[in-house]
């Protein structure tokens, strides 16, 4: 394809993803249940890896959200506004361990019951118009115990795993954001991409199968070019490196989702996913394969030769947009359009679109 159609198709695809934004903001009416009780319903965590949960759930309890519905009788999807995040933090004990999650699902479970019992909302569409939003590694599996109750539901996950249940179709799936203390990740440009010295890097956990491969292939700091390391050294920063290199490799660790894909974005670094069975988020209307590489876990002793083969050229053109898509997964409170938590909204907009409401 050449500069000048491929540049037409990415005005086109702009002009889409605005249309159908503005029409979101002007037109979607959300009603957020009331009941319920702080600190398991109402509010989430607002820094560390889980922050993105604790923000869409600010932002959807924030008084003068133009989202939000009056009453729920206008309302065109209802949130649920459970933390699993905070579930397992204030009620988690490992004496609990091997029976938690199903009290984790009974909680979830009791919460609908009482919403389905006292309002028709839920029962006119089976939950298909309902949405919860989760952000920690168990949140997928909060509807595995009574699979019946969540057929329909949306859920909004970082999990995103198509192995383990996730379906593209009716779920979304949702960035991973490591929160900072002031709760606002920090967004630059990084170094400017003529002067980044390092090909790849990585620093990390060796955890998981993923992170296993990548460490034996590229963790034994012979290669200047791909720096794999599990703890950087105490001098070392780094947000530096990540701003230094031309990619940043992603690679899941227990689970899929990673706060590493958004980190890179945020100091304008490709990002390399490293992954299996991943959907990744808010693929709907962003067309990954323009800013982001992904590698299958099978190419990891490849890595090098890889990334070598893509033209300086093309890695400008990649790099400039993963410049372009930095607004999509910028945290704001209040929300901006075309920010990360608008981007959730309007992921859940587009799967609203499909549900029919049973008539009374």
């Amino acid at each position: 394809m050449n500069t000048r159609v491929a540049r037409k198709k990415a005005l086109v695809y702009s002009h889409v993803i605005s249309v159908s934004h503005s029409e979101m903001v002007n037109t979607f009416k959300i009603w957020t249940y009331k009941e319920g009780d702080i600190p398991l319903m109402h509010t989430g965590p607002m820094k560390n890896i889980y922050s993105v949960e604790g923000d869409f759930i600010e932002e959807m309890e924030r008084k003068g959200n133009p989202m939000a519905a009056n009453h729920p009788d206008e309302a065109h999807a209802f949130f649920i506004p459970i933390s699993i995040t905070n579930i397992v933090r204030f009620l988690y004990t490992p004496a609990e361990r091997y029976g938690y999650r199903q009290r984790l699902q009974a909680i979830v479970e009791d919460y609908i019951g009482v919403i389905s019992e006292r309002y028709p909302y839920w029962n006119r569409s089976n939950g298909a118009d309902h949405f919860y939003v989760s952000c920690h590694d168990w949140g997928p599996f909060v509807s595995t115990g009574n699979p019946k109750i969540f057929e329909n539901v949306i859920r909004v996950l970082c999990n995103a795993n198509s192995s383990e249940g996730f379906i593209p179709q009716r779920d979304v799936s949702m960035t991973e954001i490591n929160g900072p203390f002031d709760n606002i990740p920090t967004v630059s440009s990084g170094q400017s991409p003529y002067n980044r010295s390092m090909l790849a890097f990585f620093a990390g956990g060796n955890h998981g199968v993923v992170r296993k491969k990548l460490f034996e292939y590229w963790g034994n700091k012979e290669d200047d070019d791909i720096q794999v390391y599990t703890r950087l050294p105490i001098d070392q920063n780094y947000t530096e490196f990540l701003s230094q290199s031309k990619y940043c490799l992603c690679p899941s660790g227990y689970e899929v989702a990673s706060a590493r894909v958004t980190e890179a974005i945020y100091v304008g670094c490709i990002p390399v996913t490293i992954k299996s069975h991943y959907v990744l988020p808010y693929s709907d209307v962003l067309d990954w394969s323009r800013f982001s590489i992904q590698v299958s876990v099978d190419q990891i002793p490849d890595l090098k030769r890889i990334l070598e083969a893509i033209s300086f050229s093309k890695y400008l053109e990649m790099q400039k947009r993963v410049m372009e898509v930095q607004k999509h997964f910028m945290v704001n409170i209040p929300a901006k359009q075309f920010d990360v938590l608008h981007m959730i909204l309007h992921s859940v907009w587009l799967r609203r679109l499909n549900v029919q409401l049973l008539k009374s």
